[in-house]
């Protein structure tokens, strides 16, 4: 005669699963009994109809990745409290259908300034993680500041090639104005003040700074503050 079972037992048998992955198909409001979400991993069972959301299962969950815009003012670090399902952007592309595994320590990758603002990276997908690490050197980013005072002669050529910073010669990148005050750059393997440095060795003070770009992966509308998940086609 059979039994009474855990709910987390009866999940990781239906899904070939360890009892940590069956506890988070039950988190993700994945498992229904008789036909009602069943959120209780430790009840137990016995002949009850147990039915599982195959959209939750272990084997259809890709780890999350998302581009959030950070606010000026806001560490990288503490920006990761910005990512919650309330501050989702209402126009997202995507879509994909974010569980509470997805909002799990994700890694904050290629932070930027304190008072800098624009396009942040967070993901718990180790191939994502690689690719900002090991090539981040590599990647452009593009940015955009605000800048004030009178630039010296050949300012752009200077700030394109022939600048150091810490003792080391900086990579050649593009410089182009935008606007009498605003100065675009598009460059790799940007360092802490980099970007402060380079306008102050022409003249110029920077005010504001955001970044718009990440490799191919641009900020487009997203508003301060929200986030949008990176679609599986959509690379660095």
């Amino acid at each position: 005669m059979p039994e009474p079972i855990s709910l987390t037992r009866r999940v990781a048998q239906l899904c070939s699963c360890s009892y940590e992955e069956a506890e988070r198909v039950i988190a993700d409001g994945g498992v229904t009994i008789d036909g009602v979400v069943a959120n209780d991993a430790q009840r137990t069972i016995l002949g009850e109809n147990i039915e599982i959301d195959a959209a939750t299962r272990p084997e259809a969950i890709e780890p999350s990745t998302v581009l959030l815009h950070k606010p000026v003012g806001v560490t990288s670090m503490d920006a990761v409290a910005l990512f919650t399902p309330q501050t989702r952007w209402a126009e997202d592309p995507s879509a994909t259908r974010m569980l509470p595994r997805h909002y799990k320590n994700p890694t904050m990758l290629m932070p930027l300034e304190t008072d800098a603002s624009g396009i942040l990276v967070l993901s718990q997908d180790g191939r994502v993680w690689r690719r900002l690490s090991e090539d981040a050197d590599e990647i452009e980013q593009e940015f955009v500041v605000e800048v004030r005072g009178e630039a010296g002669p050949y300012a752009l050529g200077t700030l394109a090639r022939g600048l150091s910073y810490n003792g080391h010669p900086l990579l050649p990148c593009k410089v182009s104005w935008q606007s009498e005050t605003r100065l675009r750059f598009a460059i790799s393997n940007v360092q802490g003040g980099q970007l402060r440095h380079m306008c102050a060795a022409v003249g110029l003070e920077l005010v504001t700074m955001r970044r718009l770009r990440i490799g191919r992966v641009p900020l487009t509308k997203l508003p301060i503050g929200e986030w949008r998940v990176l679609p599986a086609g959509e690379k660095f």
